[in-house]
């Protein structure tokens, strides 16, 4: 019986109603793909069309008596039809003839499914794909996660976005692959130690996108290739990004400029944050509190200082834009229930960011109220979106069920702004997202970790986070430096935190204060309406003198490594290489480089040993073998392949120079 074809270069099986297509995606990748009763489809997927046709002599497929095979470079797909129930197993191998992963077997009487779909109303399917564990597999990426832990191994994940979470399914296996789950769809991840599976609430056709590298270096830049690079950063995207919560008029935000400048500090963007709008969905400046927005705009411009300006998603019942849309069909929908979907300062819906015409509406506003003033950069918050009760299944995009397509939301968000700015003449795109998928990157998006709390264990959690996000397609990170709930600006406990973290912030792709800064002071407008407070001070000068000193020290640092950081940010334009980097994807080679979660490499050059502990005064530090490390406090030089106790007073984090490297910064830290 013949189960298997050719199809313009891919390797195609049938059996029983199940289609399965494996093909050639990009060099060194395949990509598979499975349907029931239908055809196979590109779907909502993060893939782009491959650069390379990855045909010629780097792809082979032979199809022989219940097997077949295709080749594309290092990876190696074998398709076996199994004799118990004439099922089909998959299994992937390197170069080597090594096996990468492999999809279960059906365990004979057992009957078990690699692919296992099961209908729901409306034609799609719940989906389950299972694959073997390796128990000694450690795997990275994910996107991010608030946990402390960097092998995954062992997790089980939700594939959702919530407020500080971010869902995108790709990881770095240590066994030498890298391995997209190409389905925007809401579902679960289970890296369990007998089994692999991966779970879809609802979704059309299963889909995923598998390369194999003899580095993780080669593996990451393969899955830029395959889902696309960041765009350059702007040269204001590489300094110090002063926020709060919240600038809440004109001249709060005017005074805080100037006095940087008086100051001599150097600062490349000041960020006016959400509720500057009368109701969300207005899109545009309160005229009660900045009165004159292009002039304020103005005068920022010419202190050299980019503005940013928050941007919700959300539509309030009561905003002047809402009936429109609303006719219009620019909303996300509830499917039952009142179409009340965060509530917070009043009812709240969702514009639709999977609609191309809800895209170039918002657009159209933001163009109007701010591109026009010259404010070049917008922060895109609520980006998951904030659904209050995160009840998926009860919400409906343009593009389908939020069951089916939701993940995808942030980066059409992202890409809603990004293609208008393009479109508007702009050059240089950075917009700050609290969200992301799988392709965000390709639209200019710059994600941060979400509205975490001011504690050390979430200073930890950040590490993390920031090197998974770098592994799974994601360069541009940043965090709220010193977290963004329950910091009192006149506590010292407070302002220990935050030194470290200004430290540790110093180091991140990009360098941005923030946070809600207790107590607030309450906002009262003409109207007796209560709006949003006002955070207590967030500056550099807010914190006490001697902390001050630190935090300009920092600032200047920064300034110092400006080549250093634009070098690092064009190499993330040109192959997708993280800027913050696991220690391993420079030392793939060294076996304790695998297993550090809390220091890190700010490019090749730089180790990275924030001190995420109250009261610590030192921490001990590896050093990766293969080269030797220059501290940067104090010019010691250390052989590498050994593990040190690093002295780390107040004002200083350990950070080391790899051979010697960047020299201009011994002494400096």
């Amino acid at each position: 019986m013949n189960y298997f074809e050719e199809i313009n270069g891919s390797l195609v099986f049938r059996e029983n109603g199940e289609t399965v297509m494996v093909s050639p995606w990009g060099a060194d990748s395949l990509r598979v793909r499975s349907c029931i009763l239908g055809e196979i489809t590109e779907g909502q997927g993060a893939l782009l069309p491959p650069d390379d046709a990855s045909s010629g002599d780097e792809v082979r497929i032979r199809i022989g008596d219940g097997r077949a095979e295709i080749r594309n470079g290092r990876i190696r797909a074998e398709l076996t039809v199994q004799e118990w129930g004439k099922a089909l197993q998959i299994t992937f191998r390197n170069q080597k003839g090594e096996i990468l992963l492999q999809e279960i077997p059906n365990g004979g009487a057992l009957q078990k499914k690699a692919r296992q779909f099961k209908p729901l109303p409306g034609g799609a399917f719940s989906l389950k794909a299972s694959f073997v564990s390796d128990p000694e597999e450690k795997l990275y990426g994910m996107g991010q996660y608030q946990q402390e832990i960097m092998n995954l191994k062992g997790c089980n994940l939700e594939l959702a976005h919530r407020n500080s979470q971010a869902s995108v399914p790709f990881y770095v296996s240590s066994l030498g692959y890298g391995f997209l789950w190409n389905n925007p769809a809401v579902g679960e991840v289970h890296f369990g130690l007998n089994t692999t599976q991966w779970e879809a609430m609802a979704t059309r056709q299963l889909d995923y996108w598998i390369t194999a590298g003899d580095t993780p270096a080669q593996i990451v830049e393969a899955y830029a290739n395959a889902t696309g690079k960041a765009p350059m950063m702007p040269e204001f995207g590489l300094g110090f990004w002063q926020c709060k919560l919240r600038y809440y008029n004109q001249e709060q935000v005017l005074d805080v400029a100037r006095e940087y400048k008086r100051r001599g500090i150097p600062i490349d963007v000041l960020v006016i944050d959400y509720y500057h709008w009368p109701r969300c969905g207005d899109w545009r400046f309160d005229e009660e509190y900045f009165p004159a927005p292009r002039e304020m705009a103005e005068e920022i411009k010419k202190m050299g200082i980019e503005l940013m300006v928050s941007v919700w998603p959300q539509v309030d019942w009561r905003s002047e834009n809402y009936e429109e849309m609303k006719q219009q069909g620019l909303l996300v929908k509830s499917n039952t229930g009142i179409d009340v979907q965060m509530n917070f300062h009043g009812n709240n819906v969702f514009m639709d960011a999977t609609n191309p015409r809800a895209r170039e509406y918002v657009w159209e506003k933001c163009r109007k109220n701010y591109a026009n003033f010259g404010i070049r950069m917008f922060w895109l918050d609520e980006a998951e979106p904030e659904f209050t009760t995160y009840d998926f299944e009860n919400y409906r995009y343009y593009a389908g069920s939020v069951a089916e397509v939701g993940n995808i939301y942030p980066r059409e968000y992202a890409r809603a702004f990004y293609e208008g700015q393009q479109k508007n003449g702009q050059k240089e795109i950075v917009n700050l997202l609290r969200c992301a998928w799988a392709g965000s990157q390709r639209y200019g998006a710059l994600v941060w970790s979400g509205d975490i709390m001011s504690t050390y264990e979430d200073f930890r959690k950040q590490i993390c986070a920031g090197i998974h996000m770098g592994l799974s397609g994601i360069p541009w990170w940043t965090t709220d430096i010193g977290g963004f709930h329950a910091g009192v600006t006149e506590d010292p406990d407070f302002q220990e935190l935050l030194v470290r973290w200004f430290q540790f912030g110093t180091f991140c792709p990009v360098m941005r204060l923030h946070g809600c800064r207790q107590p607030v002071e309450e906002i009262v407008n003409r109207a007796g309406e209560v709006r949003e407070g006002t955070g207590a001070g967030n500056e550099i000068w807010s914190f006490g003198e001697e902390n001050y000193e630190i935090l300009l020290k920092y600032i200047r640092i920064r300034e110092k490594m400006r080549d250093y950081t634009r070098s690092l940010m064009r190499e993330a334009h040109e192959k997708g290489t993280p800027v913050m980097r696991a220690m391993f994807y420079e030392f793939p080679d060294d076996p304790q480089c695998w297993e550090i979660k809390d220091a890190y490499l700010f490019g090749p050059d730089l180790l990275v040993a924030p001190v995420c502990h109250k009261g610590a005064k030192s921490r001990s530090v590896y050093l990766p073998e293969g080269t030797f490390w220059i501290s940067a406090s104090d010019g010691t030089r250390y052989e590498g392949g050994r593990t040190i106790e690093a002295a780390a007073p107040i004002g200083t984090i350990p950070v080391f120079l790899r051979g010697g490297r960047q020299e201009y910064l011994k002494g400096e830290i």
